[in-house]
């Protein structure tokens, strides 16, 4: 059977793309329930995009959530394994409310995870395939990346409070430099403090100078090897021949209590937010005791939902006036759909649909008896 891409809606055929594309790179599908315990959600629900959460009581007595995010759940019901990475794909219906219709709906979303071992190739594979994941869906489109670990450990060389970094990271994501040296400057922090610290509030389009104006800092051990790496990724992209199609911007390093490297938001043209996230989430392992590391993102179907929709101009092709040989209908209704016509048979000209031509037997021959330009 040849399935017609027509019927699908572009959020259905980018889900056979993208599926396509992870096979291709050797990640496994992964199937999950449904249902997971409440309890899983409530310890993370600043991992969630939403914190709204439809919930059940089971037979047993035990509440249960529709599942909201699938992170979490392969987190839960997969194992660390020494030496080992594994590499699942998925695409699962999550529960929670949209960003489009601020409603609860079941949406469709794919996405990886790399879980285990993982070293810089698997970060830098994850980061490619997100970037080909936006081209799937569009070719103008644009992945905003920056590295949490670096803009954390330079906060630590800076000797910034714990209590103060929640309101300087604030800043920095709203790129309110005015601001920011204003309250540096209340908690007595120095103009060269402010300086280093402006520098993340900056987006770099060329790579070059983003790797120049970092490693610039001044950076203790833990700076210095989160800059190594994140220059060494965006030479990966770069070599890829991505550079244009990627931007460095901090404004995005939200998660902080989940995240600890790599961190992206993708964007597409003409959809007014991100359509894919993600990064490494080695601290979230850690707070539901797992010793592995991981990194994955998802791709939000829901936010394509609308996205190159077209209606088409006619219901049906043809509309096929019913007579009292079935056969000879049969056959007609074979003949048009062998041409690639859609047909509908009726017994008189139907008032509700749209269509291009009514057609009626004589004998085994089709007689036009109307047409719609």
């Amino acid at each position: 059977m040849i399935i017609d891409n027509a019927l699908l809606k572009y959020d259905e055929e980018s889900v056979f793309k993208l599926r396509s594309l992870y096979r291709d790179f050797g990640y496994s599908r992964y199937k999950m329930s449904k249902f997971e315990e409440y309890d899983l959600y409530v310890k993370n629900k600043d991992f969630l995009i939403s914190d709204s959460v439809i919930t059940f009581t089971d037979t047993r007595g035990k509440l249960l959530a529709l599942k909201p995010d699938v992170t979490l759940s392969i987190i839960n019901n997969c194992k660390d394994v020494e030496g080992q990475v594994q590499k699942v794909y998925y695409d699962e219906k999550v529960y929670r409310v949209s960003g489009s219709s601020h409603n609860y709906k079941e949406i469709m979303q794919t996405g990886l995870e790399c879980i285990g071992d993982i070293g810089l190739y698997d970060v830098c594979e994850v980061l490619f395939l997100a970037i080909r994941s936006l081209n799937i869906i569009d070719d103008d489109y644009v992945l905003s990346v920056s590295h949490i670990g670096l803009l954390k450990s330079i906060l630590d060389d800076l000797s910034i409070e714990d209590g103060k970094k929640e309101t300087i990271i604030n800043l920095i994501c709203a790129k309110n430099s005015d601001d920011l040296a204003l309250v540096c400057k209340d908690f007595g922090y120095s103009d060269k403090t402010v300086e280093v610290l402006n520098t993340f509030t900056n987006s770099f389009s060329s790579f070059n100078q983003a790797i120049e104006a970092f490693g610039n800092l001044e950076k203790g051990e833990e700076s210095q090897k989160a800059y190594d790496e994140f220059k060494n990724i965006l030479n990966v992209i770069s070599n890829r021949g991505f550079e244009e199609k990627t931007v460095i911007d901090f404004s995005s390093v939200d998660g902080m209590k989940y995240y600890s490297g790599i961190v992206f938001k993708g964007y597409i043209n003409g959809i007014p937010e991100s359509v894919c996230s993600g990064g490494q989430y080695d601290k979230l392992m850690r707070k539901m005791g797992r010793t592995s590391s991981a990194i994955g993102f998802a791709v939000y179907l829901d936010a394509l939902e609308r996205f190159k929709e077209h209606e088409n101009e006619f219901d049906v092709d043809v509309v096929l006036l019913e007579n009292d040989s079935i056969d000879a209908v049969f056959d007609a209704v074979k003949k048009l759909s062998d041409d690639g016509q859609t047909v509908r048979v009726c017994k008189n000209v139907p008032d509700n649909i749209r269509f291009k031509r009514v057609v009626k037997l004589s004998g085994k021959e089709l007689v036009t008896v109307c047409e719609n330009d």
